[in-house]
């Protein structure tokens, strides 16, 4: 768990604190996205927790450690942190990179190995085809993927993300979202990621954490953040079409019933209502079949009803 009491901080010079006495709970197990306009402090935030900043006033609880009372190397040893554009270490290969915290915490080189291998095969990079490849020869993806398995490499509880998927191209930053996401929610890893797309807050946020000048203005489940904004700035930072976003959270089988539907397109149950609703409006369709032993489909006016709930 990572809990915010209180935390502040202002930067020598600066006309207003970056961070103005936040009060923040991430529970053990999950993901809090933050999110909010540059310059909010959510970086700020995210950086004390392993003391990267420090702050002026209030305290950061890991477990109900204060980590102002950890040594910051020790502390930084025992949290993953992944950031825009991964930081590899150019000179050094994939499993170099992989191993560089079970390294410094001097485990044994067989176990390293092992761990090496089972990490890059985690995040969907075969160990025989990556492992000994430098960082130029991999693409923006691969790095990413690299950079999330090296910090999971010592299996910390807690994940520090700041922009993580900020380099990426879009198709790749999709497709990195919800595979990364899914591992995290396996491994019940402590989650603090910080981004600037709300999508991503909402596919990977199991909370987020909407910011400005320096305070949380709404915490909320992403479904909740979207159905029932808690003012006129986080209705206007969610945007219009937050009902859509709204049904890119739901599944198709929540919202499907008995019936049989013949001729028409078959979806995975776990497919969201956006898509659904992207392929009924393609296809010119109003029923979809879900894929599955018991006849059931998903209408048209189901995603409808699902929009408007609130």
């Amino acid at each position: 768990m990572i809990r915010f009491e209180g935390v502040a901080k202002r930067f020598p010079g600066a006309a207003a604190p970056a961070v103005d006495g936040i009060d923040l709970t991430v529970e053990a197990g999950t993901t809090c996205a933050l999110i909010g306009p540059s310059g909010c402090g959510k970086s700020t935030t995210l950086r004390m927790v392993n003391r990267l900043v420090e702050p002026d006033a209030g305290r950061i609880l890991l477990d109900g450690a204060d980590v102002a009372e950890a040594d910051p190397v020790q502390l930084r040893r025992g949290i993953g942190y992944v950031l825009q554009g991964v930081g590899l270490f150019p000179h050094r290969s994939v499993a170099e990179n992989v191993a560089t915290v079970p390294a410094l915490l001097g485990w044994p080189r067989a176990r390293i190995a092992e761990r090496v291998d089972a990490m890059l095969d985690l995040v969907g990079l075969d160990p025989a085809s990556y492992r000994d490849r430098r960082p130029d020869a991999l693409s923006g993806g691969q790095r990413q993927r690299v950079g999330v398995a090296r910090a999971l490499a010592a299996d910390p509880p807690v994940l520090l993300m700041d922009e993580p998927f900020g380099a990426v191209d879009p198709v790749a930053r999709a497709q990195l979202q919800a595979e990364i996401g899914a591992i995290l929610k396996r491994l019940r890893k402590t989650v603090l990621i910080v981004t600037h797309d709300i999508d991503e807050a909402m596919a990977m946020g199991d909370r987020v954490a909407l910011m400005r000048a320096g305070r949380i203005v709404q915490a909320d489940a992403p479904e909740r953040l979207l159905a029932a904004p808690a003012d006129a700035f986080v209705a206007d930072f969610v945007g219009r079409d937050r009902a859509l976003r709204r049904l890119a959270l739901l599944s198709a089988q929540d919202f499907s019933e008995a019936g049989e539907a013949d001729g028409t397109p078959e979806i995975d149950p776990r497919t969201s209502l956006r898509e659904a609703l992207s392929l009924m409006l393609a296809d010119g369709h109003e029923r979809l079949r879900l894929s599955g032993a018991e006849p059931r489909v998903l209408t048209l006016a189901a995603i409808r009803a699902a929009s408007r709930a609130s």
